[in-house]
């Protein structure tokens, strides 16, 4: 029997290059282990480039298990997109802590190949190992600055919060197997739509228990208590990952499992998913608002953010999955560059992470002062920036599906974010004494995922047509 490889070619070139980083790591002197860098970052281009053109293909492999669809190409991109500036960013920071180069840019090759599996899977199976893969390599990465103990705090702290949702996650799919005999999306789909209403208790408790697990993966409330520590603790460069592409790989999994496959049963998990956007995003923005530290905050932040993506989750079907997908297409620039305008802050092996840091920054350092301004109002919500754009059309999708309460409560709890986000702008420029960035001399790389950050951040919001049209073409090819 042939079997279509066409499917796996992103992820492999991602492997490739990793396997390739791995085995120069050997021979390379330390002082030469920076073209590593640059490897990984060609990697991660020539990936692009092959989902870009194989952009509209619909096809499977392995007996459909892995689908090669516009959803999953749509993914595909923003995990190479989010690892290539996560690299980039981290050039600079690498020299700084001595982390070693070779494993780091590895580790998050692998954590994408996993991610791009993750948005592929039409099988839990397959879905489970692209997450296990994204996973471990996502714990080692957190704890790579071997000689900081909070660095170490938080990867055992991940390590074990994660190791424990995955096992809800892995009995879920146990029962769920136990009771419809399968392991296949399209079977699943096609056993719940059969027994309509008559669904065995076996197969409730997995829809339940998968549920769980993803809910801890994407830090939704009351699972969220792992999330500003181990973003505090890990690498900035790293938290910046987990922020965007781990959350998006989660996602990912929402939309193809729940949204689509099991949305037959959406009675059943759609009442506790609407409370839950709810408690999250309130949760996140008022605990946000009470930190002193802007990496802290940017943790809380983005637990909020996870509620406003569990908008178009509810909402479901055409609109809510256009707009989720849209979402986070808008939110990886704007967090990304948020975490890259922090990094340039440091000072050595000192993290200068405090808002008394920002004091004064964008009188000293224009450009970062308006970066940051950027990412902050996009976060809050400010038009014309991407941010504002992807939650007019999350919030638009609830209402479109009923869901107005939703609406009303994340556009409220989008003016509650103002006081964080603004508390640094006012720091930048009403306010002196901070700590001095790090200038372009020092750190040109960092200083290129900003201005890419920044284009990204601008361009979703004044042009956002076209990727919300690809947004919307992407949903659709759901099969």
């Amino acid at each position: 029997m042939e079997t279509n490889l066409t499917p796996l070619l992103p992820a492999a070139e991602v492997t490739l290059t990793a396997l390739t980083v791995l085995l120069l790591d050997l021979f390379l002197r330390e002082e030469e282990k920076g073209f590593l860098a640059w490897i990984s970052v060609t990697g991660l281009a020539l990936a692009a480039g092959m989902a870009f053109f194989l952009w509209g293909s619909q096809e499977g492999a392995f007996r459909n298990t892995l689908l090669l669809d516009d959803f999953a190409l749509f993914f595909t991109e923003i995990f190479l997109g989010t690892a290539l500036l996560t690299i980039l960013s981290s050039i600079h920071y690498l020299r700084e802590t001595n982390i070693r180069s070779g494993e780091y840019y590895a580790l998050i090759l692998f954590s994408t190949t996993g991610m791009i599996l993750m948005a592929a899977a039409n099988d839990l199976i397959l879905f489970f190992l692209g997450l296990e893969t994204m996973s471990v390599g996502v714990y080692i990465l957190t704890g790579m600055w071997r000689e900081r103990v909070e660095a170490s705090e938080a990867a055992m702290k991940y390590f074990l919060i994660g190791a424990f949702a995955t096992g809800f996650l892995l009995y879920g799919i146990a029962l769920i197997f136990g009771a419809t005999g399968s392991t296949n999306l399209t079977r699943i789909s096609f056993f719940l739509s059969l027994s309509f209403h008559q669904w065995p208790l076996l197969v409730i408790a997995g829809v339940y228990l998968v549920f769980i697990g993803l809910a801890f993966k994407i830090g939704a409330f009351p699972f969220h208590f792992w999330v500003p520590d181990v973003y505090e603790g890990a690498p900035t460069p790293i938290t910046g990952f987990m922020s965007v592409a781990v959350k998006a790989a989660a996602f990912a999994g929402w939309a193809r499992i729940f949204v689509h496959q099991f949305s037959v049963v959406e009675h059943e998990w759609g009442v506790p998913l609407h409370a839950l956007a709810i408690l999250t995003m309130t949760v996140g923005n008022l605990l946000a608002i009470a930190q002193s530290s802007v990496k802290r905050m940017l943790a809380y932040s983005s637990i909020a953010h996870a509620g406003y993506l569990l908008i178009g989750v509810v909402a479901g079907k055409e609109p809510g999955g256009s707009a989720l997908l849209f979402y986070l297409l808008a939110y990886a620039p704007m967090t990304l560059g948020a975490f890259a305008v922090l990094l340039a802050l440091k000072d050595g092996e000192k993290d200068n992470e405090s808002y008394d840091d920002f004091a004064g920054v964008g009188l000293k350092r224009p450009f970062l002062g308006m970066a940051m301004s950027i990412f902050m109002l996009s976060l809050a919500g400010f038009p014309p920036l991407s941010g504002f754009t992807g939650k007019f059309y999350l919030f638009r999708s609830a209402i479109v599906s009923g869901y107005t309460d939703l609406a009303i409560i994340g556009a409220l709890n989008s003016l509650l974010s103002v006081i964080y986000y603004l508390r640094v702008i006012v720091k930048m420029y009403m306010e002196q004494g901070g700590v001095e960035a790090q200038p372009f001399a020092k750190a040109p790389c960092l200083y290129v995922a900003i201005v890419i950050a920044v284009l990204g951040t601008v361009g979703l919001g004044l042009l956002p047509a076209r990727a919300l049209s690809l947004s919307g073409v992407s949903y659709l090819s759901l099969r």
